[in-house]
């Protein structure tokens, strides 16, 4: 499989330049990599990205080749502040790294969970992972008892590393988990059968060499976000998101070293690992972190006005959330670059962004298995409701349910060719599920489960979840131009659209809708009859909801993705 990716350049060649950087720090390894792209090397048999990325990285910085921004700069808003160069972050991953195999015994191919909040452990435990081989299971602090016990039985996860609040939430499961032999808490307390964090990396020492692993070796398990069906664990290789980024580093970055890049995602999402580690550690670029403990819309604004940040990364949520303010009244100091994933963002939104802070927000579309897929690149032509082209080493193509690829225009299945080469950002397999995995894929492509168009430019458009289109007296409705439809009307903060059964339609358009805060009336049947007239005037007048219904909030997955499949199951009574 990993023979030759001389195909891909021949799919979707690179004609990207490389502005004079990192290429001229980074010279000796870049040249290994162009002969790669160009296909006239196979790509090499080991790789770490630790040693192999972040220990450059430190070597330039000591010879002066590098500016003088930090590699890591993280806030918690309150004071407090933790600056890394790439030399510092080596030296104390270095610590974990040998607290992680000499203290708890951990060996290459072990899997550990990690469940932390955006706190600067969270870096430090996973390039110590990467420096040991050991397999790391990224999870959300939002988890549950019941959450944290699925995990752990079905990783077999040996060790687990949490904060003190969720540490009893892990004690009340322990005892279910026959394989779990290692508690690791990061506090400044202590708890029975719990190793202290903080006091272990403190006192170990840095002598640490970096473990050799095969491009193809496992580095990290993620469960994915749930919105169908119970979570799968997708296996990701030291290839695939470590090795990937290096082949298309300019694809939907485009960053420098002295640039600096907020990802405001939660920590257990792989936008957190693409976007807040990957792939700004590749160009040498700097990564700022706030805690964030809540999403707080006057918290981020006024950091963007406070710090040089360059590029702001966020869910449609954030930006949703934004709009709501009066921008005129934030000076972002550097922001240059926004863009947005995880599920489609509405125009109405990025017309709002745009003619209040000048910037475009480009989107990026992708899921666990493949990373970025599709993405508006600098520089692009922004189409409104599009999420931009083909990401290289990606074939992407609209698919019909036999793995036919459509014409422009014509809606299907989104896909990415995966034979009879699989491309290197791909996924391993669903571990422990082969049927998944075979699942995954139709004829020669990977499918989405997405379903999509693309222009005569190479545009892809967003549609929705195959499963979350309606079909009401004989029509396709696809949910996301529903909500953009109704999102445009000033009384609408967010909104959800699903099915709803209906006797004589079989099913019609439902739209859950929550209030925009500036917006106040007691009459919500007028309002309900205004919007539905508005969806009619804006969009084809039978995709108008003949159901809608006001709630405070919608339910979402951790990842900010709205869970439609929720909101459907309730309206056909399955839950």
């Amino acid at each position: 499989k990993l023979k030759s990716i001389k195909l891909f350049w021949t799919l979707k060649p690179l004609n990207r330049t490389f502005h004079g950087h990192p290429r001229l720090l980074f010279s000796d390894v870049y040249s290994q990599y162009e002969s790669i792209r160009q296909g006239k090397q196979e790509i090499p048999k080991y790789f770490n990205f630790a040693g192999d990325v972040l220990d450059k990285w430190s070597e330039i910085e000591k010879a002066g080749k590098r500016p003088s921004n930090p590699a890591f700069w993280w806030i918690n808003g309150e004071g407090e502040e933790v600056k890394w160069s790439f030399e510092e972050l080596g030296f104390l991953s270095r610590k974990v790294a040998n607290v992680l195999t000499k203290e708890c015994g951990l060996q290459k191919g072990d899997r550990l969970i990690l469940i932390l909040p955006r706190i600067p452990e969270w870096w430090l435990v996973k390039v110590a992972c990467l420096r040991a081989g050991i397999v790391v299971i990224p999870g959300t602090s939002q988890l549950s008892a019941k959450d944290i016990l699925y995990r752990l039985q079905a990783s077999r996860a040996t060790c687990i590393i949490t904060t003190d609040k969720l540490a009893p939430a892990v004690d009340s499961v322990a005892s279910q988990c026959q394989l779990l032999t290692t508690k690791l808490m990061v506090s400044k307390g202590s708890r029975e059968g719990w190793l202290n964090f903080t006091e272990l990396y403190l006192n170990q020492s840095a002598d640490h060499s970096c473990i050799k692993t095969r491009i193809q070796d496992p580095m990290i398990i993620f469960f994915t976000s749930g919105t169908t069906g119970s979570p799968k664990m997708t296996q990701h290789s030291q290839g695939s998101l470590g090795f990937r980024p290096l082949l298309s580093e300019r694809y939907w970055l485009d960053m420098t070293p002295s640039e600096m890049i907020w990802n405001t995602a939660d920590t257990g999402w792989i936008l957190t690992s693409i976007a807040s580690f990957f792939d700004p550690w590749v160009f040498g670029s700097c990564i700022f972190i706030h805690s964030l403990p809540q999403t707080d819309s006057a918290v981020i604004l006024n950091t963007l006005c406070r710090f040089p940040i360059d590029i702001l990364v966020g869910a449609p949520t954030l930006f949703r959330m934004l709009v709501q303010n009066d921008l005129s009244k934030y000076k972002f100091r550097n922001l240059k670059y926004c863009m947005s994933g995880g599920e489609p963002l509405n125009p109405e939104v990025m017309e709002q962004w745009k003619s209040q802070t000048g910037l475009d927000i480009h989107e990026v579309y992708g899921q666990t298995e493949t990373g970025v897929i599709c993405s508006g690149f600098k520089g692009m032509k922004i189409k409104p409701g599009s999420m931009g082209k083909a990401a290289p080493l990606y074939d992407v193509q609209i698919v019909d349910k036999n793995a036919n690829i459509l014409p422009p225009g014509q809606q299907g299945e989104i896909a990415v060719r995966c034979k009879p080469i699989r491309p290197l950002g791909f996924f391993s397999e669903y571990l422990d599920n082969p049927k998944k995995t075979a699942e995954s894929e139709r004829g020669d492509f990977y499918v989405t489960g997405d379903r999509g168009t693309m222009d005569e430019e190479g545009y892809f458009q967003f549609i929705g979840r195959d499963d979350d289109i309606i079909i009401s007296s004989g029509y396709r409705i696809g949910p996301f131009e529903v909500e953009s439809a109704l999102i445009e009307h000033p009384a609408v903060a967010e909104t959800a659209v699903v099915s709803s059964p209906d006797p004589l339609r079989g099913e019609v358009v439902k739209a859950f809708v929550v209030l925009s805060p500036t917006f106040s009336s007691t009459d919500l049947k007028s309002l309900i009859h205004d919007l539905q007239d508005h969806v009619k005037k804006t969009t084809a007048p039978y995709k108008y909801p003949r159901k809608v219904e006001f709630v405070k909030e919608l339910p979402k997955t951790v990842t900010g993705k709205i869970k439609r499949n929720e909101l459907r199951n309730k309206e056909w009574g399955r839950i």
